[in-house]
């Protein structure tokens, strides 16, 4: 059977992924997809012949896993559960030991043997007792990973001032650097409050709506010059 592309939604972060398969696949099937992690849940949200095509010509595309079973379901809802129980014990012992640190997440390796707390702070912390608690307390591989407030604005989401969900959360595959010259190119007022996003830092779109005005000039110089 030959590889179809279909379009994937992560359903741990909301993201879409093209992916290949071997398998039948149609909108509203879930599957397992690749990840550092060792797997995550998805759900086929697409399965156009155009998207198809077009991907399959483009090469080094991630193949899904496999098609998830009612097994695979009910170990990923089990597993939320425990990562949640996991994040609010981890609150209680930064705050029983004082630590100056934010908790963000906390997601397991799929055979459960490595969970990872993601935290921001503003400085290095001091954590070693507070992964010893854990190790007890979880029966694992414990990991801080620190990460920055635009890192933890991608990881738990929200609505943008467009009313759109946050666009690092949704496609966003990395940060590019955003500059206040950006925004003075785009005669934007800098008020910080306006052209903030919800992490504190300039807002992504400055340099999307940058490159469209780009192709737009661009464009305007060509029917001009005809």
């Amino acid at each position: 059977m030959p590889d179809n592309i279909v379009c994937v939604k992560v359903r741990s972060t909301g993201k879409v992924m093209r992916l290949r398969t071997k398998e039948k696949l149609s909108p509203g099937d879930f599957c397992i997809v690749p990840s550092s992690l060792g797997g995550e849940l998805g759900i086929v949200v697409n399965e156009s012949p155009v998207i198809c095509e077009y991907y399959k010509s483009k090469g080094n595309i991630q193949e899904i896993i496999r098609k998830a079973t009612p097994k695979d379901l009910e170990k990923f809802e089990k597993l939320r559960f425990k990562e949640k129980k996991a994040f609010d014990f981890c609150l209680k012992r930064i705050k029983a030991r004082k630590l100056p640190m934010k908790l963000v997440g906390v997601r397991y390796f799929f055979n459960e043997r490595k969970g990872i707390f993601y935290y921001t702070a503003d400085g290095r912390i001091d954590f070693r007792e507070l992964v010893k608690d854990l190790a007890k307390e979880l029966k694992m591989r414990i990991e801080m990973r620190q990460i920055g407030v635009r890192d933890e604005a991608k990881m738990v989401g929200g609505i943008g001032v467009c009313g759109r969900t946050l666009c690092c959360f949704t496609f966003m595959k990395a940060f590019e650097p955003v500059t206040i010259q950006k925004a003075k190119e785009q005669q934007v007022v800098i008020n910080p409050t306006k052209i903030s996003g919800l992490c504190g830092r300039l807002m992504c779109c400055l340099t999307f709506e940058l490159e469209s005005k780009g192709r737009l000039y661009v464009e305007e110089e060509e029917i001009q010059e005809d």
